[in-house]
């Protein structure tokens, strides 16, 4: 029997910049001479810039000064991350606000294709809730809501009294990661983007999508290309049944017919018949009828009511992004600064994950990222260390004790 060891490897190297070396060591300097960002850098340079909006995340910071701060006090272990510097506080209010955030959208797509390139299997992943009979790629495409201080950010603004912005994503259920996003205001309505978010699907994919992403003409597109889709019906749909496929309830399912729009400029957008299925099904404990619109006319019912189930884990993707990092307290009120801090957001997620997909981790993503934000400035081998977390009564021992829980307002 191998004997365990006492204590995780330590490594030369500090936990962050283990995970920015992650990140291909010309990238940055090659998108910032792109966008030209590299033009408005002088003492702060734009890698300085990605490592700090990473570590402001990590730790969970609530002003421009707490990252400068904190920095500031690990100059030291800072500099070893290829030469990166502290800020201060008004270098990284006025590089968030002034430098294209452009670039960071493009620097998370070229670390993402980088590390899938490492790495088949990061690519291809292993989420839970995957149906396994299915070979098909299946994409769900949702939006999530970023709440903004409406009398800060006139920019955002889409009611009276409210202001946010607005993430609508495109996520490979497959592997857990993002395959496309728009970052915008929450004004536009999510029908108005359903065709920039399913551009890229190719004929044989499968698209989930709520009803707010409902546009006839391009469900109808989606047809003609060969791409299958399962949504939830508007209420005000008026739907004529043409055929029954089944005659009575069988379990959960009460009725699966075959379907038309009544009327007459709706069947011009969408001509075609569709599937209706209605059925049960549990929703936050409760027991909810709903009914689900498709245009596979040989799957099963209840292959089609669990393929929309599925369209839930895109909840707990946002729920991570939005939860886990920082992406409450922004540290800038333009509309550059808010795109800079959710694109390196995204960033992070993508970085930890990977770390994951090494390490063979199998807790939860907050767990490993309470891990990393305690021992970020610490020389351990990550995936060494990772080996020693667990829980009372789990596999392994807590070799690393994560910093106190942290709220936001409380001294």
């Amino acid at each position: 029997m191998k004997k365990q060891k006492a204590n995780p490897a330590k490594s030369k190297v500090c936990v962050l910049k283990q995970l920015c070396n992650f990140i291909p060591g010309p990238l940055v300097a090659k998108l910032a001479r792109q966008f030209g960002v590299d033009k408005k850098a002088r003492s702060f340079s734009p890698w300085s810039h990605v490592v700090s909006m990473l570590y402001a995340h990590l730790t969970h910071a609530i002003g421009l000064n707490d990252v400068c701060d904190g920095l500031v006090h690990h100059r030291g272990l800072l500099a070893s991350i290829r030469g990166a510097s502290a800020p201060s506080r008004n270098g990284l209010s006025y590089a968030n606000k002034h430098r294209d955030a452009r670039m960071a959208e493009e620097l998370f797509w070229s670390v993402l294709k980088h590390l899938q390139s490492l790495s088949a299997g990061f690519a291809g992943g292993h989420f839970k809730g995957f149906p396994r009979r299915f070979k098909r790629v299946i994409n769900i495409v949702d939006s999530t809501t970023i709440g903004l201080v409406a009398n800060c950010m006139d920019w955002a603004k889409h009611r009276r009294r409210k202001a946010a912005a607005k993430c609508h994503l495109r996520l490979d259920l497959q592997s857990f990661l993002p395959l496309f996003a728009i970052i915008d205001t929450a004004k536009d309505n999510d029908a108005k983007r359903a065709r920039e978010m399913c551009a890229a699907l190719k004929a044989g994919e499968i698209v989930l999508f709520d009803k707010a992403y409902i546009d006839l003409t391009h469900l109808f597109d989606l047809s003609l290309r060969g791409i299958y889709f399962v949504t939830r019906a508007k209420e005000n749909m008026a739907l004529r049944c043409v055929k029954k496929l089944l005659k009575k309830p069988k379990g959960n399912i009460l009725r699966d017919d075959l379907v038309v729009l009544k009327n007459k400029k709706s069947r011009q957008d969408y001509p075609d018949a569709m599937r209706r299925v209605t059925a049960w099904v549990q929703v936050d404990g409760q027991w909810r009828v709903m009914v689900f619109l498709t245009n596979n006319l040989q799957w099963s019912p209840h292959t089609i009511s669990e393929l929309y189930r599925c369209r839930w884990a895109i909840e707990t993707f946002f729920r991570q992004i939005k939860q886990t990092l920082n992406l409450c307290d922004f540290l800038g009120h333009s509309a550059n600064a808010v795109r800079w801090q959710i694109w390196s957001a995204l960033l992070l997620y993508v970085l930890l994950r990977f770390q994951a997909w090494l390490s063979r981790w199998e807790h939860s993503f907050v767990r490993l990222f309470a891990l990393v934000r305690g021992v970020l400035w610490d020389r351990f081998d990550l995936r060494d260390l990772l080996d020693f977390y667990g829980t009372a009564g789990g596999r392994f021992r807590m070799r690393a004790t994560p910093q106190q829980a942290y709220f936001c307002g409380f001294g």
